[in-house]
């Protein structure tokens, strides 16, 4: 009995051991070479200039769950920078999410009806606690109706160039949990759909309209309505108890989601040295291995590139120095970038970059030439980064470019000295016919 009892005991230890070193360290990831993520779907984004670098099935559609909340944010944080709405104004809870928030099957605080609840603590509730009933009372407050709100939703998608989706409502809940009180238009049985790469580019159009989504989404706990609410995102720095364990430098957001019908999903963005990465993963097996993934995305993204200046701001191109300039005291006009070119360059590849030149044709004339008077910033056509490798693309859509400017002024020239020009033409084209006669002669 006392060498069973000893055997348990060993047994015991020996789990406990193992938990304890999960918990310690839920996050070790592996070598960049062989990347491998456990989930359906996923992206690796550079939030500075928009390349991909890495994807898995980031054109699959799936059900976001309450990754959908980022997209009603996006509005909300838009109409109170119109000033349709602000973080005082105050709002009540309708007798539709209010019946949302008293199911203790869904996400919530739980509401309190014949109250008056301020923007502000409605959108903690809703980005830090994944509030669906507060996401409602929101979509409610600036469209007049969730079913207008979700017009807007889907408007806004395609305005930021989102493609493969579809918003049916603006919790991220299966619409066959709303029953009747669904936007109208909707079916009872639709679900939000988003690929993982058009979720990349909500997340990415979000905190580069309105940073400050990022202020709230990086709180780990705060008091709403006498409770405590904690974040959902266990990858925070500094998150309670054993949820510290998960922690990510660097880790600021952005939103977790979960229904039965699209598993454990979570899009994710850290920052560490101006260099910002935006994760996403879709499907994964469980609430842990979500933040397990998106730690592999971003050691990759941290560990195997470096945010690197490629081309100053006013940097000339190659083998397009200038521009032809007609009309100006000047015959040509040089020309630069505008801004300087950065991104992500993977460890080794800075030489596998190049810039490729386009003039606008709208700025010249017949000749392809400018025409005078031309002022410096003046832009004349852009560049586009290209990269001599296994290009994943850019999450706009298209390639990195930058504005080509002229680098200074060419003034116009003045009646006297054009009516030369003009003189000089005319003979010149006098000489070229009679010259192209007499040729004709013999």
């Amino acid at each position: 009995m006392k060498h069973l009892l000893k055997a348990s005991m060993i047994g015991l230890l020996a789990m406990l051991i193992t938990f304890n070193t999960f918990l310690a360290k839920p996050l070790d990831t592996q070598a960049a070479e062989g990347l491998d993520i456990e989930a359906e779907s996923a992206i690796l984004i550079d939030a500075n200039s928009g390349e991909i670098l890495y994807a898995k099935q980031a054109d699959l559609t799936l059900p976001p769950a309450s990754m959908t909340k980022m997209m009603s944010e996006y509005l909300i944080l838009d109409a109170i920078e119109a000033g349709d709405i602000s973080w005082d104004t105050t709002t009540q809870v309708s007798d539709y999410p209010y019946s949302i928030s008293s199911n203790t099957d869904f996400s919530g605080t739980g509401l309190t009806q014949d109250k008056d609840y301020t923007v502000r603590d409605l959108y903690n509730a809703m980005a830090i606690y994944s509030d669906n009933a507060a996401t409602i009372v929101l979509a409610e407050l600036v469209a007049g109706s969730e079913t207008e709100f979700v017009k807007k939703m889907n408007e806004k998608a395609e305005e930021i160039g989102m493609k493969d989706y579809k918003f049916v409502n603006s919790s991220g809940l299966s619409n066959s949990d709303l029953g009747d009180d669904r936007p109208k238009g909707t079916n009872a049985n639709d679900e939000n759909l988003m690929t993982a790469k058009s979720t990349g580019i909500l997340a990415y159009n979000l905190i580069k309209d309105h940073p400050e989504a990022l202020e709230v989404s990086s709180v780990t706990q705060t008091d709403f309505d006498g409770k405590k609410i904690t974040n959902w995102n266990w990858m925070l720095p500094d998150m309670p108890g054993y949820l510290k364990a998960y922690g990510y430098e660097g880790m600021d957001g952005l939103k977790t989601g979960h229904t039965d019908v699209a598993g454990y999903c979570f899009t994710g963005t850290a920052e560490r040295d101006g260099q910002r990465y935006i994760t996403v993963v879709m499907k994964t097996a469980s609430e842990e291995a979500r933040f397990q993934e998106t730690a592999k995305l971003l050691d990759y993204g941290f560990n195997q590139f470096e945010q690197t200046e490629l081309y100053k701001a006013g940097s000339e191109i190659k083998e397009h120095a200038s521009v032809p300039v007609a009309k100006g005291k000047e015959d040509s006009v040089a020309i630069s970038t505008k801004d300087a070119v950065a991104t992500s360059v993977k460890n080794g590849e800075e030489d596998k970059y190049h810039l490729e030149y386009k003039v606008d044709k709208d700025k010249l004339n017949a000749d392809g030439e400018l025409v005078a008077p031309v002022k410096k910033g003046d832009k004349v056509g852009t560049a586009t980064l290209v990269y001599d490798g296994d290009d994943q693309g850019n999450i706009n859509g298209g390639s990195y470019t930058v504005d080509v400017v002229a680098s200074e002024d060419v003034e116009k020239s003045n009646w006297f000295m054009l009516s030369l020009g003009a003189i000089g033409d005319f003979f010149a084209g006098i000489f070229t016919s009679v010259a192209d006669t007499v040729k004709g002669w013999f």
